[in-house]
């Protein structure tokens, strides 16, 4: 076997293991990730692993298995750093990061993206009280925006736009990404608040998210909504079903946290029922064809 083909093999495992946790870790963006082609799929597993397993060092499995706070930094930090040497080399002895950076290298996700994604990851690591305005849309960024943007390199790979209309498309991946990452803390506001001691939203504070506060959040997460899905129909065929179908499960979810009490967000995590999903599913594939714009 030439060193070629044994990189190939090697590759073609990483991303297998990618796949898995992607599989493994989220059930409704798995589910949009169907409607992708192979390929631009193959991306975004690959993406989307390095995330989880970087979330992962900060909430809640390396504690568990006894590592000390200083040793989830030291972890997370040689994450990092292992990723940055995998975007230069293109080989890494961790799959998961051999994945990411084989993404990257091809569709040109560059440290600009990954360095404000681990700086949001750390950040975790920090005893958080309430966040200021600004410290939150800096987290966010990190957190969320960044992955939204790495995503829209990969399904824009092959597929050359003009720089107006990328910006417009930059604009809706940051805004979609933010969406996510709003409705999370809404869904895991307990979670965050009793295991993990943090309180994202400005002005909240444990106990402190009532229902005016809330439903600001929620038109909040609105307006994002509704300036990603204004640029999805400028998205290539295969990732504007996909993303189509994210915004609408997301929206979903929005909408059922739009009615449950604030006070019972602690003690119930929101989800959508199977049959709802389906009836999303079949909504997006009668209204965005694969061909035309949505």
């Amino acid at each position: 076997m030439n060193p070629s083909s044994s990189l190939a093999l090697y590759s073609d495992t990483a991303h297998t293991a990618a796949a898995r946790v992607l599989g493994a870790y989220s059930t409704s963006f798995s589910l949009a990730t169907r409607l992708l082609p192979p390929a631009t799929r193959a991306m975004i597993e690959d993406i989307y692993a390095l995330v989880r397993v970087a979330d992962e060092i900060v909430d809640g499995p390396a504690h568990e298995a006894g590592l000390a706070p200083a040793e989830c930094r030291s972890t997370l930090d040689g994450l990092e750093n292992e990723t940055y040497a995998a975007l230069r080399s293109g080989f890494s002895a961790n799959i998961v990061v051999h994945a990411f950076a084989s993404t990257a290298r091809t569709v040109g996700i560059d440290e600009s993206l990954v360095r404000p994604f681990f700086a949001s990851m750390r950040r975790d690591l920090d005893p958080m009280a309430t966040l200021s305005v600004g410290e939150f849309r800096t987290y966010v960024h990190g957190s969320a925006e960044v992955v939204g943007l790495m995503c829209l390199c990969a399904f824009l790979h092959g597929y050359p736009v003009l720089p107006a209309t990328r910006g417009k498309l930059e604009e809706g991946a940051r805004r979609l990404g933010a969406a996510f990452q709003k409705i999370n803390f809404l869904r895991d506001l307990g979670d965050d608040e009793d295991r993990l001691g943090r309180s994202y939203f400005p002005g909240t504070g444990p106990d402190h998210l009532d229902d005016e506060h809330k439903a600001v959040i929620v038109k909040d997460i609105d307006a994002d909504l509704a300036a990603a899905r204004a640029v999805i129909p400028l998205l290539p065929a295969g990732p504007r079903r996909a993303t189509a179908l994210a915004a609408g499960l997301f929206a979903e979810l929005n909408d059922r946290l739009r009615h449950i009490p604030a006070a019972r967000l602690r003690g119930h995590r929101v989800s959508v029922p199977t049959a709802v999903r389906l009836r999303i599913v079949a909504t997006v594939l009668a209204t965005t064809h694969a061909g035309g714009r949505a």
